[in-house]
């Protein structure tokens, strides 16, 4: 066992200065759209990256070298980056349309009093199937937008479920980043960590299924158009949903949706060979700081382990959370923590991870109930932070379309991760009977 030495931890404090301190003044400060996100995030690792290798003068920079390449050569890493690729592959090909066709397809036959009710479950559904929850907010925010200026709801509310319901499958997906982190990273199956949230995330969205119908009941409806949608295009993301809850290996699943949806597209004419291979490139390529980013954690987080830090951090939870259920609260406050300082849920999953596998050692919490409850918890603080890529992407795109909303706004509207939190406490201290290793 390493000797514990918190001075390890410095790299992280240096990323969290250069991420967040510089990214809340450029934002709330200096008034910069989208301040936030001018830091990037590949440099803040970088430089965190250089802090560390400046430490420890006891080892020389050939063998931290060494201690980094041993880092990213890690089985779960190298995974991890080729499913980003071939999931960034899929989204590439279906495109928006057939997302689209999935939200108009459901909102043709839904009376216009519960559109907002549909909204959350077409967000669920598509975030499921898509895997990112900004595609999900991307796509349906504008639908939002046009439900809450024909019918009378809130744009803030409209706008508030769309979120809601993109963190819902940003959770639970089979491709998505913050689950194929949370798996790789703990080394659990993807089904077992689905299976493992459903107990958290399901009593959730029907909680707040509930509370919207609630909501809905006493406004002022009016009639809601529909635009044109193809019900073909919605096969791919039907397969890859079914695939991924049969278990089968994602790799196949995403596969199978790449095939099917290039033969919709090329055999409806939505687009040409050529067009369809440059899209497989994009998709890829729009993967490539998250790449990056798995790879700069790997390497400074191996440098830090090996420095002692991470026992420093254990030795502290240790301290503070005693027991198994307080354990895996640490966790999830770990990952949130994380979160809070990134503003990117995946990078806070993968920083946690190599912590929360020693931690579920130290407390014999399971794979899969440590990937849940990492990807959970992330998910509930990314869904909530007012200066996340969700949040700004739906002030955005509300914004384009003449609605001027803001994050404080929408804030009081994100009912779905302001119920997973309660559901995820309610889970660890109430109804959790499982999870002992054998």
């Amino acid at each position: 066992m390493k000797k514990k030495n918190g001075k390890a931890l410095l790299p992280i404090l240096v990323f969290l200065f250069m991420y967040l301190g510089l990214g809340l003044i450029f934002e709330y400060r200096l008034k910069i759209p989208m301040g936030f996100y001018n830091i990037p995030i590949i440099i803040a690792f970088l430089v965190s990256i250089l802090v560390a290798c400046l430490q420890n003068r006891a080892l020389s920079f050939d063998k931290k070298l060494e201690i980094m390449g041993q880092g990213v050569g890690d089985k779960n890493i190298i995974t991890m980056l080729l499913i980003f690729l071939v999931a960034g592959t899929f989204v590439g090909v279906v495109g928006r349309s057939s997302a689209e066709s999935v939200a108009y397809f459901m909102l043709s036959f839904i009376p216009g009093r519960y559109s907002v009710a549909v909204l959350f479950v077409v967000a669920c559904f598509v975030s499921t199937a898509m895997g990112t929850s900004v595609g999900t907010i991307t796509l349906l925010t504008p639908i939002a937008v046009s439900v809450a200026e024909v019918s009378g709801f809130s744009v803030p509310l409209c706008v508030g479920t769309v979120m809601g319901g993109a963190m819902f499958g940003d959770n639970l997906s089979f491709i998505s980043d913050t689950t194929i982190a949370a798996c790789n990273g703990q080394g659990c199956e993807m089904k077992d960590k689905f299976r493992e949230n459903l107990g958290i995330a399901v009593p959730a969205a029907l909680v707040t299924l509930v509370i919207i119908l609630v909501l809905s009941f006493n406004a002022d409806i009016k009639p809601m158009p529909v635009q044109p949608y193809n019900l073909l295009q919605i096969l791919p993301y039907v397969l890859v949903l079914i695939g991924g809850i049969a278990g089968v290996n994602v790799f196949v699943v995403l596969l199978i949706g790449i095939v099917s949806g290039s033969v919709i597209m090329l055999a409806t004419g939505q687009t040409a060979a050529v067009e369809l291979l440059s899209s497989m490139g994009t998709g890829a390529s729009g993967m490539f700081e998250t790449c990056m980013v798995a790879v700069l954690v790997a390497a400074m987080c191996a440098l830090i382990r090996e420095y002692g830090g991470f026992e420093a951090l254990l030795s502290f939870i240790r301290k503070v959370f005693k027991g198994k259920k307080a354990g895996q609260l640490g966790m999830g406050m770990l990952v949130g923590v994380m979160d809070i300082a990134t503003a990117n849920n995946t990078v806070a999953i993968v920083m946690a991870n190599p912590i929360a596998k020693e931690m579920s050692e130290e407390y014999e919490i399971t794979p899969r109930k440590a990937a849940s409850l990492l990807d959970t918890f992330s998910c509930v603080f990314q869904g909530v932070i007012p200066y996340g890529a969700q949040m700004l992407v739906a002030i955005s795109a509300a914004a384009n379309l003449g609605f001027q909303v803001s994050a404080f706004d929408i804030m009081p509207f994100l009912l779905y991760p302001y119920l997973l939190l309660v559901s995820s406490l309610l889970y660890i201290f109430v109804f959790d009977k499982r999870g002992k290793k054998s």
